[in-house]
């Protein structure tokens, strides 16, 4: 499927976007293995997160749907997951089969973990390693750094581990196995990540503790089922966001967003560059902060991006190489090696598409470096299947002159089905 834009004027209006897409997936994780009834409201209905539902009914879970958004689950509890028939298919999911291989080395059964070729290619090891330093049996391609991975479940020690590198995935896969660990596992982290999994497994009666740069959590405790109400997902809110910023006369108002300080270095870098967005309505719903942005066009300046902040923002950094091409002056992007690891290199594709709508851009090694504004001109242009990369590609082309072509545009239904029909929605 291709998708065509073609320049507009500005952006107008108030919309709600997807709820958020690393949310749903531990809400389906968690409310599996808690006890008793979990209800989800606002779950995201994007390809990702359905390879996880049905993983998780693969393990013998009840999952309903009571309308479009909104999911029971009758929860098993820690222990009450069944020995799948087949082999787990996470689809394009990072988050799923690397989630999933913590939950599943506590188990008392077998099971494979396999995806398709993106998945086949993305590190493994980073969560390979820890999971087995707490005893678990893990195969895979190449030693295990690739899947598909082969899970004999044991029981498990309790781990002091120290992230060598930034990653919500790691982390949330060894607190999972942390709940079938007898004693106490510590998880340290030089730079903060999102904390849903922490959030959330608080509210459910984890035994866990937060601290700035540490985890506690102890196993054996059961988990309580929930009522959990997911936020609009910032990742998706970013690309209005940004595409008002540099359209002329653009005011929109994006409703309930997730704004947990964990995210919101997207909000962060954008006010570095002269941005206009404010915060209103704030709350707390399912230990979550929320909250409407409003987002009006400014003049933007470029900065420097460095790798302290990656972490903040790491979804979002092509959507910083779009923002940057009309930014005045000098981005530059340093220390995001993680996205070439991505579901494509993210370094290379978008220095690559952006290049062919006339960017003045450079890839770096660990990074990329901008110069603005450009005069951005239509093309057509590659998503590698990537929906991240194919959705900044869709905001470059609201300001390029002439009609834009996105290759295989259906891949933006991995995290954010409907895009299309809201910006629409905008214009």
């Amino acid at each position: 499927m291709e998708l065509i834009l073609e320049k507009i004027s500005k952006l107008k209006g108030n919309i709600c976007v997807p709820g958020d897409k690393s949310i749903s997936h531990r809400s389906l994780i968690l409310g599996s293995i808690a006890q008793g009834e979990t209800r989800i409201y606002n779950f995201l209905n994007s390809l990702d997160c359905f390879s996880t539902l049905e993983c998780m009914r693969a393990l013998g879970v009840e999952i309903k749907r009571s309308n479009n958004d909104s999911l029971k689950i009758k929860g098993k509890g820690l222990y009450g997951l069944e020995e799948p028939k087949d082999v787990l298919n996470v689809g394009n999911s990072g988050t799923t089969i690397r989630l999933l291989a913590g939950l599943l080395s506590g188990q008392n059964f077998h099971s494979v973990l396999n995806g398709d070729n993106s998945i086949r290619k993305r590190p493994m090891k980073r969560v390979v390693e820890p999971l087995r330093l707490m005893g678990a049996n893990i195969w895979g391609r190449e030693g295990g750094h690739l899947a598909p991975l082969s899970i004999k479940g044991s029981k498990l020690n309790p781990l002091r581990y120290t992230m060598p590198v930034a990653s919500a995935q790691v982390k949330s896969a060894l607190l999972l196995a942390g709940l079938y660990a007898k004693g106490e596992t510590v998880i340290k982290e030089s730079l903060s990540t999102r904390d849903h999994t922490e959030r959330m497994l608080t509210i459910m009666g984890a035994d866990i503790k937060n601290f700035p740069s540490e985890i506690k959590t102890r196993g054996g405790r059961e988990l309580k089922g929930n009522d959990i109400f997911i936020p609009g997902d910032i990742s998706s809110a970013a690309y209005f966001i940004i595409a008002a910023s540099i359209l002329k006369g653009s005011q929109i108002i994006i409703k309930q967003v997730g704004v947990n300080p964990t995210r919101v270095g997207i909000i962060e870098m954008l006010n570095k560059m002269g941005a206009k967005i404010d915060i209103s309505n704030y709350l707390i719903k399912s230990n979550e902060p929320q909250a409407d942005l409003k987002i009006e066009c400014s003049e933007l300046k470029g900065i420097e991006v460095r790798k302290e902040n990656i972490p903040f923002l790491i979804d979002e950094l092509p959507l910083i190489a779009v923002a940057a091409t009309q930014a005045q002056g000098k981005t530059v992007v340093s220390g995001a090696k993680e996205l070439r690891v991505k579901e494509t290199d993210r370094i290379k594709t978008i220095v690559n598409e952006l290049k062919k709508m006339s960017a003045d851009i450079e890839e770096k090694e660990d990074g990329f470096v901008v110069i603005g504004p450009s005069k951005l001109k239509g093309a057509v242009c590659e998503s590698y299947n990537d929906h991240r990369i194919a959705m900044s590609l869709a905001v470059a082309a609201l300001v390029a002159e002439g009609k834009t072509i996105i290759k295989n545009s259906e891949c933006i239904d991995i995290s954010f089905p409907g895009f299309e029909k809201t910006l629409q929605k905008l214009i």
